[in-house]
């Protein structure tokens, strides 16, 4: 072929045009539905050609293969099984609110909607609600136009009686541009429409009073301020939730209705995720107990009838598809043929131009078909007047038509309607029912024309179309609105199950965790050589307090150390602590509650738990200690405390009235018993240990196997002044331990 007959074009110009043409063809004819009818060209295809199988709602059901075929042979060449797949969507009630096929077999369910059979295993047809959609197509509603090869036509939009797309919203994805529109209640919006057709200058305001907001084909509660709706009717753009309904009983949470498209079985995997991960431990149990009768109820078991079930379901919200979030676009293709995004007034005054330019159309067509008909009456009664010369003429004329035309006056198209009747039709009686019969159609064309010139009469026409539909399929509205949700993820401490635990630490510095406060740490095993240095009782949801040799104080929450079944974990891997220290002392308790703190140096004071916590892993200064001293076991204080008993490494104790050693947040604190600065610093004399009694308690005191118990009136006489030397006790030295017995325990 000769090189002038080639045209060149660059590829940046042929690349352009071609995505161009592409783009357009998604956007007009696959992914946005028309404002007009609210269907995509697959679903109008769809339920064309069940129509044409005459399929409709009163008819038998036939194989929903029978009806793919003629889609995709006949008007929509793609794949058989994204015909199928839209097809599906329309008989889906929980995906469509209104269903436009009537499925029989299954056809998926909310839990798995891709779970249809194929379709040569169901069945479908139309349902009285599709109706609406094609009932005027052979009225000369709307254009036609040649299918893909040009054998056939088929219709350009159908001649929707209703605002469609609002009813069963829609979702798609073009090149470049996407919709999302929700359903709407049929009431609300045929009740709207008719507000725009009665006032055509109606705005969001007043439409707002009607339409309350999307409503779905379930209970679940849409969440969206007032705010947030005008935001999403006017521009045409915005979001909005859907949370689960539920209820409780006993101490179970009962859901009944889920947001839109959201399964049931992903929502139970998701919460049962969090079980296992310990973020769920006020529930126990999970069940999906639908049926064909209820089929959305998941039951949720709480741990106790406690247990706040609005504060669970609040936190499911958050975490789980209990509570998802929608978009709303209203991207159509307007009556121009091209994309917009419409707002709400915009979207109804659309409609109603369209439906208004269908009604004319359909009386115009049937103002035509009327006139034909009395055209043809009009020369059927001509020739009542001399039937003898009708059949005479039709007998002896080789032209009958011509002559008959010539005789009667008639047009071409009479007396070709005279030459076909029966005979038995020129009877007296059938006069009689044509001249009936061109009185009723001589009617309705009167009434027909006064309806085409009155505006006022083609509204009031349209109006009563839709209270009927109205009063056919109207139903109330089945999502109700609320302005906000208190959906919250719980905190880690909100997850933490209360318990009661005793913290150990080791004198290697190894910290766990055991349950109950009846255990023993006594008992625990050890590594090799380690040992018990000091434990606290208290309760999982409260931070333990580990102080060391220093005066520094660490936090670490007490949930997360490891089980005392086991052997612990160095406490040196979770916190940056000094190198060389030892870890001395381990405390629980809430807020306000007070310990002794004191140190070698016989210096200390009384200081409440909060003052400890510290985020840091590197700690908190809490105690300065003098030269030469280490900390010592820190000590609860109970309510019924009076007294102060401390003693030195060689046998002096002190015991002083409580209240002369002070509250201090930190610090060194003030002396408790005189330890001499030098004693000290040669290691010669050091506090070595404290007690904290009640009046009627009594101290014991032990070095080795060996005990000595100083009841209340022995140990008065040890009662002095805070900061004093202190009383030998007879001649014990290196005193191991001091001990409170309560008057309690003493009796027992």
């Amino acid at each position: 072929m000769p090189k002038d007959q080639f045209n060149s074009i660059s590829l940046k110009k042929y690349a352009e045009e071609s995505y161009l043409n592409y783009a357009m063809y998604v956007i007009l004819d696959r992914a946005l539905p028309n404002v007009g009818d609210g269907l995509k060209p697959v679903q109008r295809r769809i339920l064309y050609a069940m129509s044409e199988l005459g399929l409709d709602a009163g008819s038998k059901y036939k194989k929903s293969a029978r009806t793919v075929g003629d889609v995709i042979g006949k008007f929509h060449p793609h794949g058989d099984s994204a015909a199928y797949e839209a097809m599906v969507l329309m008989a889906q009630n929980f995906s469509f609110k209104y269903p436009l096929v009537d499925g029989q077999g299954n056809w998926g369910s909310q839990d798995d909607p891709k779970s249809f059979a194929a379709m040569r295993y169901t069945e479908s047809k139309l349902t009285n609600f599709a109706d609406l959609l094609i009932s005027e197509l052979k009225s000369g509603t709307v254009d036609w136009q040649p299918n893909f090869d040009g054998s056939l036509l088929e219709p350009v939009i159908f001649p929707s009686k209703i605002p469609m797309i609002l009813l069963n919203g829609t979702s798609g994805i073009a090149v470049g541009m996407a919709t999302d529109i929700p359903s709407h209640n049929i009431n609300e919006v045929i009740d709207a429409t008719i507000k725009i057709l009665e006032k055509p200058k109606s705005d969001l305001k007043d439409l707002s009073k009607i339409i309350k907001g999307p409503d779905f084909s379930n209970n679940a509660a849409i969440v969206a301020s007032s705010e947030e709706l005008e935001e999403m009717y006017s521009t045409g753009r915005g979001g909005f939730k859907i949370q689960a309904q539920w209820e409780q009983e006993k101490n179970q949470i009962i859901i009944n209705a889920l947001p839109y498209q959201a399964s049931g079985s992903k929502i139970l995997e998701q919460i049962a995720d969090q079980m296992v991960n310990k973020k769920l431990p006020m529930v126990v149990d999970l069940a999906d107990e639908g049926d064909h009768e209820d089929p959305v109820r998941l039951v949720i078991t709480l741990k106790s009838n406690r247990v706040n079930a609005e504060d669970v379901m609040n936190h499911l919200y958050a975490s789980t598809d209990l509570q998802k979030t929608y978009r709303l676009n209203m991207n159509l293709i307007s009556l121009k043929g091209g994309p917009k995004v419409f707002s709400l007034v915009e979207l109804l005054k659309e409609w109603v131009t369209f439906r208004k330019d269908t009604v004319k159309r359909k009386l115009e067509h049937r103002l035509d078909q009327v006139n034909d008909r009395l055209h043809i009456l009009e020369g059927l009664l001509t020739i009542f007047v001399d039937l003898d010369k009708v059949i005479k003429i039709i007998r002896q004329s080789d032209e009958p038509k011509k002559e008959l035309i010539k005789a009667f006056k008639l047009s071409e198209i009479q007396a070709n309607a005279i030459l076909e009747i029966r005979l038995r039709q020129l009877a007296k009686l059938e006069q009689l029912k044509i001249e009936n019969e061109r009185n009723e159609l001589v009617s309705e064309q009167d009434e027909i024309e006064k309806i085409l010139k009155s505006k006022s009469r083609l509204k009031t026409l349209i109006k009563n179309e839709l209270i009927e539909i109205r009063e056919l399929f109207g139903e109330d509205r089945k999502s109700p609105i609320i302005d906000s949700t208190n959906a919250k993820v719980f905190s880690e401490e909100d997850t933490i199950v209360t318990e009661p635990i005793t913290v150990v630490l080791s004198k290697a510095g190894w910290i766990r965790s055991a349950k109950g406060h009846e255990i023993d740490p006594n008992t625990l095993s050890y590594r090799g050589d380690d040992s018990l240095q000091d434990f606290a009782r208290g309760r999982s949801n409260q931070l333990a307090v580990f102080l060391d040799s220093n005066g520094k104080a660490y936090s670490v929450p007490s949930h997360s150390l490891p089980s005392a079944r086991g052997m612990g974990e160095p406490i040196t891997g979770r916190l940056n602590a000094d190198s060389g220290v030892q870890f001395i002392s381990s405390v629980i308790g809430t807020e306000g509650s007070k310990f002794l703190i004191m140190n070698t140096a016989g210096y200390g004071y009384i200081s409440e738990y909060q003052n400890m916590i510290s985020n840091k892993k590197s700690g908190r200064a809490f105690m300065k200690l003098p030269d030469n001293a280490k900390m010592l076991k820190a000590i609860p204080l109970k309510d019924n405390h009076t007294h102060i008993a401390a003693v030195s490494n060689i046998g002096k104790l002190l015991i002083f009235n409580i209240e002369e050693l002070p509250i201090l947040g930190k610090g060194k604190g003030n002396k408790i018993i005189n330890i001499p600065k030098d004693k000290l610093a040669a290691g010669e004399e050091f506090m070595a240990h404290a007690q904290l009694l009640a009046v009627d308690s009594s101290l014991k005191i032990e070095v080795g196997k060996r005990s000595v118990t100083l009841k209340p009136k022995d140990w008065t006489e040890y009662v002095l002044s805070r900061a004093k030397r202190g009383k030998k006790v007879g001649k014990l030295i290196n005193i191991e331990r001091l001990t409170e017995v309560t008057k309690s325990e003493e009796d027992s």
